[in-house]
């Protein structure tokens, strides 16, 4: 959450430089404020990409596990009766791991951050009215 700018109305009888350093003052804590939001999502996105790569690395895992499963599956198969279970575990490890992976994948957000971007675009508008409004 952002917190208010403080905007004081220049006097009437306000000087241009002070005007100016009015701006400036105004634009070095909206930068300041920018610089902190920017930092707070880069940190939010950093957390929701780390526990999405846990999930990935998860679902490596088990697939590993499958494929290790599978070696003694093809044993078990020379056996009457006992493969079916052996081939029921690859099934359910490969299913679970495929699924993390999956879902994993879909977690990883890469890109921009939202708020950031459309709060700079909002002070820059701002500025440039300000500057404007300085001039007359």
């Amino acid at each position: 959450m952002r917190a208010p700018v403080e905007a004081q109305p220049p006097g009437l009888d306000a000087k241009s430089g002070d005007l100016a350093a009015a701006v400036i003052h105004d634009a070095q804590r909206l930068i300041s404020l920018e610089v902190a939001l920017a930092k707070q999502e880069i940190k939010d996105l950093v957390m929701a990409n780390a526990v999405a790569a846990g999930l990935v690395a998860a679902g490596g895992l088990l697939v590993l596990l499958a494929v290790l499963v599978a070696i003694p599956s093809l044993v078990v198969v020379l056996v009457p009766w006992h493969w079916e279970a052996a081939l029921a575990w690859v099934v359910l490890y490969v299913a679970i791991g495929a699924g993390l992976v999956f879902y994993g994948k879909t977690r990883f957000h890469v890109g921009l951050p939202a708020r950031t971007m459309a709060s700079l675009k909002e002070s820059k508008e701002w500025a440039l009215l300000r500057m404007k409004s300085t001039v007359r």
